[in-house]
Formats: structure tokens, sequence, C-alpha cells
């Protein structure tokens, strides 16, 4: 093991010393079934690490260093491991390994507990030394490279666009997001830096405040950097938020528009946004809680003539249906749940207003979805055409 030690640096309030661990032809182990795991294996994987995968992933990159073993963890799978990271779903079993890797002195990283970890991995870690920018605006500015915020689209590769295609073709570091999908991951440069910023409900891998100090550092450091967000970074993205900080310390960016999940998963669904029998206007709302509200001017979404579309309404659906039948929208208006539009696992669920949310609670729907509210849904019955079981016909 080649170990060169650095400084001391805090990181979740624990102290560690920063080192660079030569991980090419060693055995790794990854255990979990998540995005993020898979990513942590595909990187390890890109420095040449051999590297088994133990879970029960839907789909994973072909990749020759790559062994993904669908079942659960043992503790005989340490064997010969010389470092694990903890990906499961279930904190428990993480805990589990952590307690099994500190009794055998191996390596082992969580995610979702790096107090108790042993190692760091750089692209999850929140190192405030690293991500947090203490440069003056200007220092450095001539040499950064260029960051690219582009948006990968709702999930389908072939919805790409040819900029962004080449763009993640060419990078030399990605920092992509939860919404990301792994046929569009699969794409990108297998030596590019992959760096998870995922979110989700009440567990962010890195604050938006790091991620944002985080491209900055990346753009002193490569050449060309990609943040990857799922659908359009402009919308509901934070992409204004990302570039601002670029704009301050004036590091080159551009932003490469995506096809939002809104007109995406609209179509893949046979619902159109607008119609002239149906809807002369569209809107677009997030419905995401805060402090276990939704708030929104629900006088403002009254119209009959209008479609409503809310991102990140799966969590408040209830809340959703019920305040805007409260306000005045028919019981009866059409509404329709897509989960994972675009994709392959596409589920469309149809009702009205009043019936959907029990729908919903009957079919299991986990996220990513889109909730689609007006007369156009009604028109799904006739216009559908997308079928994931032959998804190109």
């Amino acid at each position: 093991m080649q170990l060169l030690a650095g400084q001391l640096v805090t990181i979740d309030g624990m102290e560690f010393l920063t080192s660079a661990l030569r991980v090419k032809d060693r055995n790794c182990l990854v255990a979990g079934s998540s995005d993020m795991a898979i990513q942590q294996a595909l990187q390890l994987c890109s420095h040449g690490a051999n590297v088994t995968l133990v879970g029960h992933p839907v789909s994973v990159p072909v990749n020759g260093n790559l062994v993904v073993e669908p079942r659960d963890f043992t503790a005989d799978d340490l064997t010969g491991c010389w470092l694990v990271i903890a990906g499961c779903d279930n904190r428990d079993d993480n805990n589990t390994i952590l307690q099994l890797c500190n009794a055998k002195q191996i390596f082992c990283y969580c995610p979702d507990d790096p107090q108790k970890s042993s190692w760091h991995h750089q692209s999850a870690a929140a190192n405030t030394q690293e991500y947090t920018d203490t440069a003056s605006p200007t220092e450095d500015a001539q040499d950064a490279g260029l960051v690219s915020l582009v948006g990968a689209g709702p999930g389908d590769p072939e919805l790409l666009t040819l900029r962004a295609l080449r763009l993640i073709q060419a990078a030399d570091a990605i920092v992509y997001d939860r919404l990301v999908s792994e046929p569009i991951l699969a794409l990108c440069n297998p030596h590019a830096e992959f760096i998870y910023a995922g979110k989700e409900k009440a567990n962010h891998t890195l604050p938006q405040d790091s991620i944002n100090h985080l491209l900055t550092s990346l753009a002193r450091k490569y050449s060309n950097v990609v943040r990857l967000k799922g659908g359009d970074p402009f919308i509901f993205g934070r992409g204004g938020e990302e570039i601002e900080t670029l704009a301050d310390q004036q590091i080159p960016f551009q932003v490469v528009p995506g096809i939002t999940a809104a007109s995406g998963c609209a179509a893949f669904a046979g619902i159109p946004l607008t119609h002239r029998d149906h809807a002369q206007s569209c809107v677009f709302v997030t419905g995401h809680l805060r402090n276990g509200e939704i708030n929104l001017n629900w006088h403002q979404l009254t119209d009959p003539q209008q479609t409503i579309v809310v991102y990140m309404g799966l969590t408040g659906l209830d809340m959703i249906c019920e305040s805007l039948i409260h306000h005045g929208h028919a019981a009866h208006t059409p509404a329709a749940l897509v989960q994972q539009g675009t994709q392959p696992q596409q589920r469309v669920l149809s009702s009205t207003l009043e019936g959907l949310p029990a729908l919903v609670a009957q079919n299991n729907v986990t996220a990513p979805t889109l909730l689609i509210i007006g007369g156009v849904v009604s028109l799904r019955d006739k216009l559908a055409w997308f079928n994931p079981e032959n998804q190109y016909q």
C-alpha cells in the first residue's frame, strides 16, 4: 500500500489525515444496489481496482474490472478485500459491514455514516478545505477550466442533445445528480472523476453551497468539468445558483439545456401539455414540502383550461389534490402520476384529483415521479404510444 501522508482535515466533525490510496489491481468490495453504490464501484474501476459489487442493482454498465453478484452481503465477502464501501439501503447492514471491517483492519467508507468510516471517499466527502473556495475571484481565473452545466433529460439516453453527449464523453470530471440515469452515466468518459452529489428527501450527499464551491475547485484542477443534472438545469434544478458562484469567481461556464421532465414524461405518457380543446396554458410548479406545507398560489391554479405540472409532488400528493379541490378544481378533474418517465421502468397511474392519491397508495410508487393535472390527461387512453417492453417500436 502506498500511503502519502498529508495534513489533518475535519470532515463531518471528525479528523482525517489526507492521503492518496493506490487502488490499481487491489481487490475492493462495494455492498449496495443504489445508483450511488454503482457509481462508487465504477469510479474504483476507472482507477484500476478489481471490484466486486454485491447487491441487487436494476442494471449496471459493463466494465471489465467489475463483477456483479446479485445477492446479499455476507461476512465471507471481506476475504481478500483491501477496501470496502458500505452502500446498502439499510443502515443496520452498513453498520455491520463497518464493524466487520474494523475488526479485520480493512479500510471502509460508509456514505450513510461517515463519522464511523475509517476512510473517506474523495468524491463523496464534503471536505471543507477542498470544497470551500478560498481563492480570490481573480486568482487562477485565467487558468481555470470550463464548467459545463448540462441537462441530461428525463432518463432515456437517446433524448440527450448532441452537445451534451459530446461534453460528457470529453469530461475530465463529472458531478452528477440522483436523477441522471445509469444508461446516460454509461456514456460518460470512463476515465473521468465521478462525483455523486445527489439529493433526495432528508438525504443530501453534499449541501448546495458545497456543490457550488466544488465546481469552482474542480475547474482549477481540470480543463473540462461537467455538472450533469437530470432534466433541464434551469427548471427546478438550482442551475442558476451554481453558475452564480462560478460567475462570482470568474470561472468560465456554459449552459446546455436538456429536455425537462414535464415535456419528456408527458410525451412518453401520451399526454399533450396543451391542446385547443383542453388547455391553452401550462404551468410548472414544485410540490416540495417545507415544514410540512406546500406554499403555492392555489388561486392561480384553478383555471380549468390550464395544465398543471408538479415536480417533486409524490410526498405531498394528498395535500396537493385536496388543496386544488378546496380552492375550486372539480374533484373529477383528470390527473396522472408518471413514474420514471421515458425509461423502461415507466409507469403511468391515471385517475382524478379525488381518486389519484388512493390509487398511488395501492401501487407502491417511488420517486422520481411527475404529476400532471388537467383535461389533457383524458387524452392518454387514445394517445398513449410508449411500450416499455418494446422501447423503440
